[in-house]
């Protein structure tokens, strides 16, 4: 799944596209919304939300919110009118048309339609945006305390708390702190460190195409543990470490070098 920084340069990317344009075509290529006709609306900005995207549009009808997910598979690509696509038809879910510009979104995981008024509906419960403009330290912090036994890994993936993260940044943030990342919460020795580093993370990575946190941007040395298993790690040469971990039915595989980062 996309982490923060991939969704923050979608949202870029389709808000310098369309925003400010008149819909001249759309498509939207789900069962609830197969009918629904937003020509002559005019897009007014898309913003990032942790993993979520707000494309806003103002109708006729009232001011609407596009919310859309990326999930494992999807994209949001932009493309000349007419220009042939570089992903199958029959995976767009999305299409925004404009004079200028067409917005496809391919293989979206959430596509929903909704008053502007109701975006707390899908992302009030979401905590601090570690990209927003309203970011919140001190509230990231008290969220992720108030259940001081949970693994450290896995309060840090739940978006509940801060927004943002997903698997690959769990696992790299986990071993610059030198944690592991069943640690609990409560017994990380400095958490307020571990976020801040994340922000800077993030922060960085959102203004570039590839992540890397490392510092090394070739493309095999950028992350430190993350789908390395059984590689040696970067720092003692200790075979990295992999297992699937987290709640039933949402398991994921947590990366950790057993030296690096003790149990």
């Amino acid at each position: 799944m996309p982490e923060g920084d991939t969704v923050f340069r979608a949202a870029r990317k389709l808000d310098a596209a369309i925003s400010g344009q008149v819909l001249t075509r759309t498509d939207l290529r789900v069962p609830q919304l197969a009918t629904t006709d937003l020509r002559g609306a005019t897009v007014t900005e898309t913003r990032s939300r942790g993993k979520h995207l707000l494309t806003r549009i103002d109708h006729e009808s009232g001011r609407w919110t596009l919310h859309t997910h990326l999930k494992m598979e999807g994209a949001w690509q932009v493309y000349r009118p007419g220009e042939r696509w570089r992903r199958p038809t029959h995976q767009a879910r999305v299409v925004l048309g404009t004079a200028r510009r067409e917005a496809v979104g391919f293989s979206l995981g959430i596509v929903e339609l909704l008053a502007t008024d109701d975006e707390h509906t899908v992302v009030g419960h979401l905590g601090p945006d570690l990209l927003g403009p309203d970011w919140d330290e001190a509230e990231a912090l008290r969220r992720l305390t108030a259940a001081p036994e949970r693994p450290v890994r896995e309060a840090l993936l739940d978006q509940r708390n801060l927004a943002g993260i997903g698997n690959m940044y769990a696992a790299e943030l986990c071993f610059v702190a030198g944690v592991h990342p069943g640690r609990p919460v409560g017994e990380v020795p400095d958490l307020p460190r571990l976020v801040r580093t994340a922000k800077a993370m993030l922060d960085l990575n959102k203004e570039r195409p590839v992540q890397a946190t490392t510092g090394d941007l070739r493309p095999s040395e950028r992350l430190w543990v993350y789908r390395r298993e059984r590689r040696a790690c970067r720092r003692c040469g200790t075979p990295v470490e992999v297992a699937m971990t987290g709640e039933e039915g949402r398991e994921r595989a947590a990366y950790w070098c057993p030296r690096c980062q003790p149990v």
